[in-house]
Order: structure tokens, then sequence, then C-alpha cells
């Protein structure tokens, strides 16, 4: 089953980034949005089906390190965009800290 799917890891803080907004957009048209859980998982994913294309998530953990008593995070929105090839799962985990991020193509 062809899916989008990712999740947030705090490094800084060494858990699962929970209450991180997720916005999945393609172009400048807001596909999707959700909320990392417990887990620092969207409950659901993302998108089920993506037609080829440049899509960009955007993770909110600017929000979410100063609700963490971060004062002055570096980062704020984090966008990673990508090319998605039709009939392919994605999964896209960030790992990040107030002032770094890395992502990749997960399994």
């Amino acid at each position: 089953m062809e899916k989008l799917t990712t999740h947030v890891l705090d490094t800084a803080h060494g858990k699962p980034a929970a209450g991180v907004s997720v916005f999945l957009f393609q172009g400048d048209r807001l596909v999707s949005q959700s909320v990392t859980n417990a887990d620092g998982r969207c409950p659901e994913p993302l998108a089920l089906k993506l037609p080829s294309g440049v899509y960009r998530i955007e993770f909110a953990v600017g929000d979410y390190f100063r609700k963490l008593g971060v004062e002055s995070p570096f980062l704020d929105c984090v966008p990673v965009q990508f090319t998605a090839a039709a009939g392919q799962s994605y999964h896209v985990p960030l790992v990040c800290t107030p002032w770094s991020y890395s992502a990749y193509r997960g399994s």
C-alpha cells in the first residue's frame, strides 16, 4: 500500500517529539496536516496516494521547542522538499534539536 508517513525525534532531549505540527504541501497547495503523537509519529499517513511530483513537508519545531522552555530556538519551521514517484511509499523522518536537523528517506 503506497503512503507517506513521518516521525520526529528530539535528539536534544533524547525522546520522540510529541505535539509537532506537520504540514504537507504540493507547490503552494496544502495537501494535509497533522500533529505528532507521544511516539513522535503522525497518527495517520500524511497521504495514502502520491501522484508523481515535488512535495514539501513543513515541521513546526520552533513551537515545540518553545513549549519545552527553549527561549530562542534557532529553527522555527523546517521544510523538507522531496520528489515522489507514483506507486511508491515514503517515510520521511526528521531528527532535530533547536539548532540543527537531519531528514532522510526511511523505510
